[in-house]
């Protein structure tokens, strides 16, 4: 399952695309956590359930030495000599049997110890420099390659002023077979249950990651057979990512339509001029110098035009930028009063207004309004920058007191070439330049009538920095 899952880390075949740097397996990544958290849970929880078991053996183990021992201590009595003895027989055989593994002592000071059958010509040591009013409990390895559980209490017994030691040891072989056998279910189950777990998590794995995997083919086939879509149903948490990259392939084909219409435009305005040039050249013209310098000047801006339109689509790529208007205001309105000296330029509005557009493509929008206002207008524009200062779009008028554009024509005054004042020269290129460089920047231009001055207000829309 991890090999039908690494697949998703695979990058193209050699000698197609390439192999991208990648950081590893998704799903081998996710199956060493998976991993090594089952692995330290179930020894964590294995250790506390041996322990606990362990100790339920153990305790029951005890409880029946702390029986026996119960039962010698409510048999013994005081003999005539102040030995003792056992009123009745205890009830275990192996008492009787000797090396049996079960064994019982009593011990008095000044006596003779009595001793179980079971421990024959053995005794069991004991510390008799302290008094247990209560059973105690102690391993010991008194004996050879037998270790001993053993139960001891101190006591007086009525009619004798010997404090008696009354002891029970069993051999701990019977608990410790207990307790390996606990241990060996306990392993053998945990490995069971870690192997399952482990499985489990690799299932989960394969199938969470399947996703990913549709989303993969999905894209190869775009690759391959033109689909231009993520289309497949797809959980919630990769949706988002669906939405990107179709986004994503959206603004990819907008661009390349962008080009190719754009490579088409291109290729039509410089078709006229260049079968004017061709057709003089063919018939020899007297004025060939004269036309292929007019027609290579209407080239020229062409291009330029084109070439201004590329750098803002390129720059829109690159990331938003920050652009002061006012100062760029400022440095056109400089440059046009030394172009129409007789013409007043007047500047207002928000001084700290910024935009997200490359300062160059801001001077070309700025320029070509103000300057088309100094040359078609009667002497006087008015920019003002911004006023209200709210919303995403940064707001920029540009007013003159000229004879203004008819309703019926302000559409077609941004269509390349279109020119409604043949007699001042120019190309036609400078509102459709505005139109396209703020449209590709998401904003938009639109043309009005000036309350102020009575001719052409063109209202100027890019989005604001920030």
């Amino acid at each position: 399952m991890a090999a039908a899952s690494d697949e998703i880390t695979d990058t193209a075949a050699p000698g197609e695309l390439g192999t991208a740097p990648h950081t590893g397996s998704l799903s081998r990544r996710m199956m060493m956590i998976a991993a090594a958290w089952i692995v330290v849970l179930l020894l964590a929880g294995g250790l506390a359930l041996d322990r606990t078991l362990t100790s339920l053996v153990t305790n029951n183990f005890d409880d029946q030495l702390e029986y026996m021992l119960t039962a010698m201590v409510g048999s013994a009595e005081i003999g005539p000599e102040g030995e003792v003895f056992f009123n009745r027989p205890l009830g275990d055989q192996r008492f009787l049997e000797p090396n049996s593994g079960l064994y019982w002592q009593i011990r008095g000071e000044g006596h003779e110890d009595f001793p179980s059958r079971s421990l024959w010509d053995r005794s069991l040591e004991i510390d008799g420099d302290h008094f247990d009013s209560e059973p105690h409990i102690h391993d010991s390895d008194q004996f050879l390659n037998e270790p001993l559980r053993i139960a001891e209490r101190s006591i007086r017994l009525p009619g004798s002023e010997t404090q008696w030691w009354f002891t029970v040891a069993a051999s701990r072989s019977e608990l410790n077979a207990q307790i390996s056998q606990i241990r060996s279910i306990l392993f053998w189950s945990f490995i069971v249950l870690g192997l399952g777990l482990f499985l489990m998590a690799a299932l989960q794995s394969w199938y969470g990651l399947s996703p990913l995997r549709r989303i993969r083919a999905a894209i190869q086939r775009m690759r391959t057979k033109g689909t231009n879509r993520v289309d497949d149903p797809l959980p919630l948490e990769v949706q988002p990512l669906v939405q990107e990259l179709n986004g994503l392939l959206a603004h990819s084909e907008k661009q390349a339509e962008e080009a190719r219409t754009h490579a088409g435009n291109l290729a039509h305005a410089l078709k006229t001029p260049l079968t004017v040039v061709m057709n003089a050249a063919t018939a020899r013209a007297n004025d060939l110098p004269d036309t292929v310098i007019r027609e290579a000047a209407v080239m020229r801006r062409q291009v330029d035009h084109h070439l201004a339109r590329a750098r803002a689509v390129g720059r829109r790529a690159v990331g938003h930028a920050r652009t002061e208007v006012f100062s760029s205001a400022e440095a056109v309105r400089r440059a046009v009063s030394r172009l129409y000296p007789n013409a007043r330029l007047d500047l207002d509005g928000n001084r700290e207004a910024l935009v997200a557009i490359e300062r160059q493509d801001l001077d070309e929008i700025l320029g070509n309004l103000v300057e088309n206002a100094a040359k078609y207008g009667g002497g006087s524009v008015f920019v003002t920058v911004d006023t209200d200062r709210e919303g995403k779009l940064c707001t920029i008028w540009v007013e003159d007191d000229g004879m203004g554009i008819p309703n019926e024509e302000r559409e077609r005054i941004f269509d390349r070439g279109a020119r409604l004042d043949t007699g001042k020269p120019g190309t036609g290129l400078g509102l459709a330049i505005v139109r396209d460089v703020a449209e590709i920047y998401g904003g938009g231009v639109e043309l009005g009538e000036s309350e102020d001055l009575g001719g052409l207000m063109v209202k100027l829309m890019l989005p604001r920095s920030g």
